[in-house]
């Protein structure tokens, strides 16, 4: 199940219907945004995950983009996705992937973690 609930999370991203994506989560999930720039720290709740992925694409004026950049892999209730994600903020530009990992309980993510390959550059992409 917790892969299912991934995958359709996922769907909901990839046709831009954020409702639909953020309804896969619990109201009190946790997202842990990695690095040392102004997006990171740990978010609780749907709000502020909202807030801050809200936040990330105005500074990359919609240009920021994150799919899917292989399977899904599972280990109980926790689901790996390999990403790749893009954008642009003025004259700098990222193209980099990662690693998302979610944790899945009763049906509804309840916490997120994000790795980046390269966490010097991402944290200087997003500025302070």
């Amino acid at each position: 199940m917790p892969k299912e609930i991934i995958s359709a999370y996922l769907e909901a991203l990839g046709k831009g219907d954020v409702g639909v994506a953020f309804s896969y989560f619990n109201p009190d999930a946790q997202w842990h945004q990695p690095g040392s720039h102004q997006f990171s720290g740990m978010r609780s709740g749907v709000g502020e995950i909202g807030k801050m992925l809200g936040g990330m694409m105005e500074v990359t004026r919609g240009t920021f983009v994150l799919k899917p950049n292989g399977n899904l892999m599972v280990n109980g209730n926790r689901i790996a996705l390999p990403v790749r994600f893009t954008g642009t903020i003025e004259e700098r530009n990222i193209d980099m992937t990662g690693v998302d990992l979610f944790e899945v309980n009763e049906g509804k993510i309840t916490a997120v973690w994000l790795f980046s390959d390269d966490q010097d550059i991402e944290d200087h992409f997003w500025g302070n």
